[in-house]
């Protein structure tokens, strides 16, 4: 989650010295001193920031959690996003590299109550088994969330991933907003809800309807008529083809759903 760029450019950014890091490292090291997180501490892949409490709060209402959701957060840090969503009477749990701060999370959360929602496992985020993620609140670098992507998609169609500050490289967010309060430099929210994977030939009665997919936009054709306007959100699939506007519902290899514009029925299509 708590995670920023490592080089100059980003450090400047956040107003971050090199003298500040080399602070914070030293002061992590100190023999016999209880951990304590600092900002600018070095970690595996960048350096800990810790998101603003308002951002921490907005990132949850924007992804609509609820006690029903499982929240991943992968980089998690001193643990407050999974502590916030516990708080919320929310399961879930944080992947984190470094182990001094899994334990200073684990710590944190029975300060708060909630270690019986909210646990911590030492790990690599990369590596990490997040498919029982219904919700992936998450602060990392645009370079570490390209990597993450394949496994992104391979969650459960409506997964909702929220992302403090950056963005997946080459898929437009659902939504961007911002955060109120004192959030500093890490105000912007991004939404982004796992679409089904559709891409491929479909059968709607004797045409073919080929589709092209790229996250959550589709294009292809219906017999020669051209796709318009496809999108994917969750389970939900809607397009036009000439004045007919399609909407309907994935479940595996078929689709269900109506029509309506110029014609107003009943459609389906099953994959192959």
């Amino acid at each position: 989650m708590n995670r920023v760029m490592q080089s100059v450019s980003g450090l400047l950014v956040l107003g971050i010295s090199a003298a500040a890091i080399a602070l914070a490292t030293a002061q992590d090291n100190t023999p016999g001193k209880p951990f304590e997180p600092r900002q600018g501490q070095p970690g595996k892949d960048v350096i800990w920031v810790p998101t603003p409490e308002a951002t921490v709060q907005k990132m949850l209402d924007v992804a609509k959690a609820t006690p029903d959701d499982y929240a991943i957060d992968l980089g998690s840090g001193d643990g407050r996003m999974i502590i916030a969503a516990a708080k919320r009477g929310i399961r879930g749990h944080g992947v984190e590299y470094n182990p001094d701060m899994v334990e200073y999370a684990r710590k944190k959360a029975a300060e708060a109550g909630v270690s019986d929602k909210a646990t911590f496992i030492q790990g690599d985020m990369y590596e990490a088994d997040i498919s029982k993620a219904t919700v992936l609140p998450l602060f990392l670098l645009s370079e570490n969330l390209e990597r993450l992507v394949p496994n992104f998609l391979k969650l459960k169609p409506g997964t909702r991933i929220v992302i403090n500050g950056y963005q997946i490289y080459g898929w437009q967010p659902d939504l961007t907003t911002q955060a109120e309060g004192d959030c500093g430099y890490w105000c912007t929210v991004h939404l982004y809800i796992v679409p089904a994977q559709i891409g491929g030939a479909w059968r709607i009665g004797e045409q073919t309807l080929t589709v092209k997919q790229e996250y959550q936009k589709i294009s292809g054709t219906l017999g020669n008529q051209p796709i318009e306007n496809g999108v994917i959100r969750g389970d939900e699939v809607s397009f036009s083809i000439g004045r007919t506007e399609y909407s309907g519902r994935i479940a595996g290899g078929e689709i269900s759903g109506r029509t309506k514009g110029a014609r107003s029925d009943a459609w389906s299509a099953r994959k192959g």
